[in-house]
Formats: C-alpha cells, structure tokens, sequence
C-alpha cells in the first residue's frame, strides 16, 4: 500500500538531493532504524525515510501518532531542529502547521484548536513577531511558486511578503528580479565562526528596503487600479489631496504666527525690563 505524505509534514522544506541519496545509501547499507509515524493513514514523520525504503523495495516499520499527542506539536518539534532550515524556512512551516487544526476551525472554543496569536507562533518557532507576519502574509496571498521559493530557500520573507502583493500573474516573474547592490561605503562584517543564532537587528538591510519599496509600488498600484476603476473613490481621493494639501498650508501659517508669538513676548519682556529700570530712577 502507497502512503502518502501527510499536510503537516509537507509544511517542511524537502530534503536536499546529495542529502537524500546519502540517507537512501544509509537504509540500503543498514536498514531503516527509525520507522514512521502514521496520522490518518498518512506519513506524518519520516517521509524522506519512506521514500527511500520505498525506492528501494524495503519495508518501512510504521507506528501511528498517540491519540493524546497534538500532531502540530509532534511534527514541530520532529522538524525544528533539523539541519540546513532557515528561519525564514522555520516561520513559514510554523504558520502551514498551526494553521491546520484537527477539529476544523474552532477559533471560538477557547482551549479548543484555538488559533495561536503571532507573538505565540513567533516563541514556538523562536523569530522575530515581524517574520511570522510575514510568513501569514506569503501563507495568505503568495503565488504556489513564491511559497516554494521560501520552502527551498531561494528567496527571504521581506521579499517573498512584497511580491504577494502583486498580482498572482506577474509574481512569479518579480521573484527573478536581482537585489540591489550593497554600497560600497558600508564596511562588511565577518560574523563570528561561533555564532550560531543571527546577530541582533540593526536596521534594514539591502533585500528588505528593496521589499519595502516593491510593496509600497504594489500599493500604489492597486490604488491607481480603484481610482480607475470607480469615479466616486477617484472624487474622494481628490477632495482627500486638496485636504491634505490645505491642511499643510495652514499648518506652516500656524509655524509662522507661533514664531510672531514667542518674537512678541520676547520684546514685550524687553520692554517690562525697561519699564521696571525706568520706574527705579538713577543709581544713587
């Protein structure tokens, strides 16, 4: 009987070719020592496994996931730690996970499938909040093939979250578009050879400014497409610019007359001084 692959572990980015065929060279040498785990009659764990024992002719051992175990934590926590994931790659399978839910969607029982808040996914898979909503955002609105290319990882989430703005159509052609190019005055720093979790966040670097301004053009994009497309959203918007527009007249007149102010109270101040020297006489 053929297995397949179930949801949950399909949330994982495959294994890398020259990997694969050293675990397959691994079963055919010595077995398999760790069988599968079934859910619902699909492979929850151990895909890679079944494959090869399955390319192979050999049968894999197969146990079934205890009932009282929550597959979204058992498969996480299968996952989390293996080699080469990025945590790019990490937030993305955290959300496909957590976003599947035994019982359907329950959000109102509380305790029961409730949908975890991003600041819970962000500690499961331990990024920052900002990379799990981009994660929901790719998740939500990207292209199959933008999906893939964080799942391979080809292309980071600021990206990936920019080009799911676009239209699906032309998303598949913007993950081909080049980042731009460091400056050549910023100074490279070589990070430590011990340093395994990323340095702390200091500011956007060259891919994510490129997101942002991709995703600010998408947005304009699709306001240009509403104006377009409806006479009474094009009036507003109008009417909002000249708004916008007069509010910032009046707010430099504002500048102006709290200048004339504080000059006004400055010469009246200079005056209350003479006054008082005046009021004194002469210095006896």
């Amino acid at each position: 009987m053929k297995r397949l692959q179930h949801p949950l572990s399909s949330a994982f980015p495959a294994m890398a070719p020259e990997d694969f065929q050293a675990l397959k060279d691994s079963i055919a040498n010595v077995g398999i020592l760790n069988g599968i785990t079934l859910l619902d009659g699909m492979v929850l764990d151990g895909w890679h496994r079944y494959t090869a024992a399955s390319e192979l002719g050999m049968e894999c051992p197969e146990v079934d996931l205890d009932p009282a175990t929550d597959p979204r934590d058992f498969v996480l926590a299968q996952n989390k730690a293996r080699r080469h994931v990025t945590q790019a790659q990490l937030a993305l399978a955290t959300t496909a996970v957590y976003d599947w839910r035994p019982h359907g969607d329950q959000r109102s029982t509380l305790n029961v499938d409730r949908a975890k808040t991003t600041a819970e996914l962000a500690q499961i898979a331990g990024v920052h909040p900002n990379t799990i909503t981009q994660a929901k955002a790719v998740q939500k609105r990207a292209a199959p093939e933008v999906v893939d290319a964080v799942k391979r990882g080809d292309v980071g989430l600021p990206k990936a979250a920019a080009i799911a703005k676009l239209p699906q159509d032309q998303q598949a052609a913007a993950l081909a578009a080049p980042a731009p190019k460091a400056s050549p005055t910023a100074e490279a720093v070589e990070p430590s050879a011990c340093e395994e979790t990323p340095p702390a966040d200091t500011g956007p670097d060259a891919e994510e400014l490129a997101a942002l301004a991709m995703a600010e053009a998408a947005d304009r994009e699709v306001l240009a497409k509403l104006l377009d497309s409806d006479d009474k959203l094009a009036t507003a918007h109008a009417e909002i610019t000249r708004l916008n527009h007069l509010n910032g007249q009046l707010q430099q007149r504002l500048n102006g007359l709290m200048n004339e102010k504080n000059e006004a109270v400055k010469q009246c101040k200079a005056l209350q001084r003479q006054l008082d020297r005046a009021r004194k006489g002469p210095a006896a």
